[in-house]
């Protein structure tokens, strides 16, 4: 098992300071890119990374702390974010995912460290019995794939005008 928590701490508090310093005045050629139809964009990912934090992982946290495996952990729609089209700029989006994430990892870490169970069981909604430490191990990847699908789409943009270039560029491949 690699997972510690003040690792897992140490990603999720820097992914909004790496967010903001690549998004951050960007071009909207930038921030709107995205794969194709039904893929997000940059923007959109911040707003769904907002919404997790608003609605995913503290809730999933204390339900597995104070429940254990008696009710379902709060089911999460990961697409809510794409329900009302956001008319803030990414910057403002960055701004609250930052102030939320912040306020969510002082909370985790005094669920935590008054309960230091990372064993702890909950009940997922579809995976079934699944540890807390399962889910702060979630929550830190559930950071890095959003960071690759940032830069992914924002590749994606120069698929075509990097010629032949893309036989060496491994990002632009697609599986």
């Amino acid at each position: 098992m690699n997972f510690q928590l003040n690792e897992a701490i140490e990603i999720l508090e820097r992914t909004p300071q790496t967010l903001e310093s690549f998004l951050t005045g960007l071009s909207e050629g930038w921030i709107q890119s995205n794969e194709g139809e039904g893929t997000w964009n940059a923007h959109e990912v911040v707003e769904h990374l907002i919404e997790a934090e608003k609605h995913n992982w503290i809730p999933r946290v204390e339900s597995i702390l104070l429940e254990g495996e008696n009710n379902l952990i709060p089911a999460f729609d990961r697409f809510s974010h794409l329900k009302e089209i956001s008319e803030r700029t990414v910057e403002e989006a960055l701004q609250e995912f930052s102030s939320i994430r912040m306020k969510n990892i002082s909370t985790l870490k005094d669920i935590i460290y008054s309960n230091p169970n990372l064993e702890k069981t909950g009940l997922h909604p579809e995976f079934g019995i699944v540890k807390l430490r399962e889910l702060l191990s979630a929550w830190v990847v559930h950071d890095f794939t959003h960071i690759a699908q940032i830069v992914r789409v924002m590749a994606e943009r120069y698929r075509t005008d990097v010629g032949p270039w893309s036989a060496y560029l491994g990002i632009l491949k697609r599986s």
